[in-house]
């Protein structure tokens, strides 16, 4: 089994670490690396998914790049040679899985798109007729296609717990109009864009989450994008409407999970070695896929 980077540690370097991700302050620049942690409901499991890591940030810069026109973003490179000492000492910890990137101050709304009724929009949808406030058709099928994609906001969840869904209206008090419009109109846009794209590497987009923070004054992408951990991604060729779908993310886990009655907080479990080669298996034909390049570690 391939080593699976479940933290970093730099000498005389203290990370602030996230779910996946382990992020060290240099002044007006993050170093963000994303580990092989995987977080499912909210909470980090046991044992990590090799390759994760790579995955997920190549498949970032590979979006950033396709979406440059469009919106700014905050990498500068993701070359360790580039990294600032003693992170530039670090080539085979760091490479792949690390970004370089502007510092900024995020929004406080974590951006979600939805092309597709799944997850919490299906379980809403089923007791209301509505996902996140929006009113919805009659008669959908789990995993049905929306009429148009929803973009339906949700406050940003601490380590431990989960997010909420908000409205419009809660978005707008917590950013302010001009910056809840912003980010709403140019999420569904960009959305929209790599779903076309997606589509012809024979994938659906179900939905995405995107964050957007503040720079200079302007308001730029942040984070990861339109990876398997912050999206749904479907094989296209075996979708059908009615049932969970096969994927390219961590829904593989999240039903794992759900088998094994796993309670969706306190400590993460161990996942079987199965699972896990199994996991990252779909993270590499995900980013093979999209790509289309060859997945090299």
């Amino acid at each position: 089994m391939a080593e699976v980077v479940f933290q970093t540690n730099i000498a005389g370097q203290v990370p602030m670490r996230g779910k996946v991700r382990d992020i060290y302050d240099l002044g007006d620049k993050l170093l963000i690396v994303a580990t092989d942690r995987l977080s499912a409901f909210d909470v980090v499991m046991a044992n990590g998914i090799p390759f994760k890591g790579i995955v997920l940030t190549q498949i970032s810069k590979f979006w950033f790049d396709f979406l440059s026109d469009d919106v700014e973003s905050h990498l500068i490179s993701d070359e360790v040679s580039d990294f600032p000492a003693p992170f530039c000492e670090f080539e085979g910890r760091l490479a792949g899985r690390s970004m370089l990137v502007k510092k900024c101050k995020p929004l406080t709304v974590e951006c979600v798109v939805r092309g597709y009724l799944a997850g919490s929009g299906w379980r809403e949808y089923k007791e209301s007729g509505t996902v996140c406030g929006h009113k919805l058709p009659g008669g959908l099928r789990q995993c049905d296609k929306l009429p148009e994609p929803l973009f339906t906001p949700a406050t940003k969840a601490e380590r431990g717990t989960h997010d909420e869904n908000i409205s419009f209206e809660r978005c707008v008090q917590m950013l302010g109009a001009e910056r809840a419009e912003y980010v709403c109109d140019y999420s569904i846009e960009i959305f929209e864009k790599a779903s076309e794209y997606a589509e012809e590497r024979g994938i659906i987009l179900a939905d995405t989450k995107f964050e957007w923070g503040l720079a200079d004054g302007k308001i730029i992408l942040i984070d990861e994008v339109l990876t398997p951990d912050s999206s749904r991604f479907w094989p296209a060729d075996k979708y059908e409407p009615g049932r969970d779908q096969e994927s390219f993310d961590k829904q593989f886990v999240r039903n794992w999970l759900e088998s094994v009655n796993f309670d969706k907080s306190g400590p993460g479990v161990e996942m079987p070695d199965d699972i896990v080669q199994k996991t990252s298996a779909k993270y590499i034909e995900g980013y093979e896929r999209l790509t289309g390049k060859k997945f090299e570690a």
